[in-house]
């Protein structure tokens, strides 16, 4: 199985998406696609599905397309086909043929009760290798595996489809998307809506999945730990490179530096050519010469000057207004929930410190946040805010902004005391400039309300910023700039996010909720999940001593029991043994000479007492 396009192109009327398209996917490759939101990445996975996108591209080779015949797998739309059918009826249909196999191997092994023929045992033991290779063994812990890493319970499976959101009901569609094993598995940023448990799982399903995958992410770990090739979308062209992420980046800025070296070398000897034509070109003795060197400038092959990386991105420098008390924060005993507590949790915070907030969804993180902010009323315990604490707050649904405002609005009506050129000045650090100010927030889409929000909050100048899930709907440069910022802000943070590098950069402590409970951890991501590698694997040595400790004793318990079981063996063998002799001794003793004859009598006792 192996795809290929040559030379191809994407246009929208007058618009070129992208203009030379060459894209190799063998079997077993793991490619990303990378770039910038809006740059095409999505537009070029329908296009592998649909190839009446693609046209002949500005490339001199030309316009082909291989592609065997294969199954092409992409989460399009979550289009049900019963939506009272429930969950697990719904998974199971991606497994249909090995169902239909284990009837039939039912049949076949009621009819070789009563028929042994040759045919009907051949016909049974190739159904059962049929089966084997099909996953028959495998398919149900498979299948239950996932359900239970995607964050459903046992009796989520028997829910109907129309009774789950519009989010489980696409986490369903990707499973079957998974489990169905197509032959090319297209997948544009699957780690949305995930908790960090079902990205970790997802990670390790698709590192051995047995065939191509082509996935779009803005998910830079993600990506580290499963591609091999990346794709980079930037100005209208794909270019390849052998490696994950960290090495697509390290090749990208050593291609660029050679580039721009080769180029200001030619421009160099260009402009060094030159000089010395104009120099000599009226000098009759030196005038063939002087022709020389500009006929050499004409047989250059010319260097391009290289494009700089697009980078262009929002920037935030504004100071927080006032310092807080070294205590920022004191959480103890806090119960959270809306009617029911969904757990309990307690810990300090200092001046300065940066609380990570991780775990499966459904958990109560964002409760947590919600509830530290007032959004909701605590259910027990105690929160304390330090001296001179002011906090805001940046929350998933972004509902805080007014749909109806423009942009401009919107920060006019937070910050009165601006001026008409300050509010520009400070739209346009956001990447809001010209007539886009002027458009109403709601047909802004999930980045831009994302930066318009972090604009409200960084220029508010709070020394506690609570956030749930900042990087949502932003593209890799958009995280790596929210990330210099967090870094170098100076108040106190506390976020949650499912994005395991933003975690592992900022974070200095980690607050995990797990089962209904949450755990503190003083520390960064890599040490916290370090140390719980480490609790894991002595879990597993205690359980295995523990396993061994009660085979040992259930040997030596048996032992004993067979040692004893013996001796009652023989202790038995020898009741039987006396009962025979007192049966022969009675029967003697009986007969007629002898029971008159007390001393044969005394001689038959004595002999049997000594034996």
């Amino acid at each position: 199985m192996s795809y290929k396009i040559i030379n191809g192109s994407i246009s929208y009327g007058a618009e070129t998406i992208l203009e030379e398209i060459n894209l190799e996917i063998e079997p077993k490759d793991k490619i990303a696609i990378v770039g910038r939101n809006g740059s095409g990445k999505t537009t070029l996975l329908k296009a592998l599905i649909d190839n009446s996108m693609l046209e002949e591209g500005i490339g001199e080779e030309k316009f082909q397309i291989y592609k065997n015949n294969m199954t092409i797998g992409y989460l399009q739309q979550t289009n049900f086909e019963d939506m009272t059918c429930t969950m697990l009826d719904e998974i199971l249909k991606v497994y249909a043929p090995i169902i239909q196999m284990e009837k039939k191997i039912e049949k076949l092994t009621k009819e070789l009760e009563t028929d042994t023929s040759e045919k009907l045992i051949k016909e049974y033991t190739e159904s059962l290798e049929k089966y084997e290779f099909q996953g028959g063994y495998t398919y149900k812990k498979e299948y239950e595996v996932a359900i239970k890493k995607f964050g459903f319970t046992e009796q989520d499976k028997y829910k109907t489809i129309q009774q789950f959101s519009g989010g489980q009901q696409t986490k369903i569609a990707f499973l079957k998307l998974l489990l169905s094993k197509p032959d090319l598995l297209l997948l544009d940023e699957p780690t949305n809506h995930l908790d960090i448990v079902a990205i970790e799982w997802l990670e390790n399903y698709l590192k051995n999945y047995p065939k191509a995958v082509v996935i779009v992410s803005h998910d830079r770990m993600f990506l580290n730990r499963i591609v091999n090739q990346v794709y980079e979308i930037e100005y209208a062209s794909l270019t390849k490179y052998v490696g994950n992420y960290s090495d697509f980046e390290k090749q990208k800025q050593m291609n660029y530096e050679k580039r721009l070296k080769d180029y200001e070398y030619q421009q160099a000897e260009i402009k060094r050519l030159k000089a010395i034509a104009d120099r000599f070109r009226y000098k009759p003795t030196k005038a063939k010469m002087a022709l020389s060197k500009l006929k050499k400038i004409e047989q250059m092959t010319m260097v391009q000057e290289p494009k700089p990386s697009d980078l262009k991105t929002f920037h935030a420098n504004y100071p927080i207004t006032e310092e807080s008390g070294k205590m920022v924060l004191s959480v103890k005993n806090l119960e959270i929930g809306y009617s029911t507590p969904i757990t309990t949790t307690s810990f300090t915070l200092y001046k300065g410190q940066k609380l990570g907030i991780i775990g499966e969804n459904g958990t109560g993180k964002s409760t947590l946040l919600k509830t530290l902010n007032g959004e909701i009323s605590k259910l027990g315990g105690e929160v304390e805010y330090g001296y001179h604490v002011h906090r805001a707050y940046f929350e998933q649904q972004m509902q805080s902004l007014n749909e109806e405002n423009t942009i401009f609005d919107e920060i006019y009506e937070t910050f009165p005391e601006l001026t008409t050129t300050q509010i520009r000045t400070l739209l346009g650090n956001f990447l809001f400039s010209g007539e886009d100010v002027f458009k109403k927030i709601k047909v802004l889409s999930g980045g831009e309300k994302s930066r318009l929000k972090l604009c409200k909050i960084f220029k508010s100048g709070a020394n506690l910023l609570l956030l749930d899930e900042p990087t949502n709907h932003m593209d890799i440069v958009g995280k790596e700039t929210l990330e210099r910022i967090l870094e170098k802000y100076e108040g106190t943070i506390i976020f949650v996010s499912h994005d395991r590098y933003l975690v592992n950069k900022i974070a200095d402590s980690i607050l995990e909720f797990q089962k209904g409970k949450t755990t503190f951890f003083q520390g960064n991501y890599e040490e916290y999940i370090s140390l719980r590698q480490e609790s894991i694997e002595s879990d597993t040595k205690n359980e295995k001593i523990k396993i061994e400790k009660q085979n040992t004793n259930s040997y030596y318990q048996n032992k004993e029991k067979n040692k004893m079981k013996n001796k009652m063996l023989k202790i038995e063998e020898k009741i039987q043994e006396k009962e025979k002799q007192i049966k022969e001794i009675e029967c003697k003793m009986k007969q007629e000479e002898i029971s008159t004859d007390y001393i044969r009598i005394t001689r038959i006792a004595r002999a049997n007492k000594s034996s």
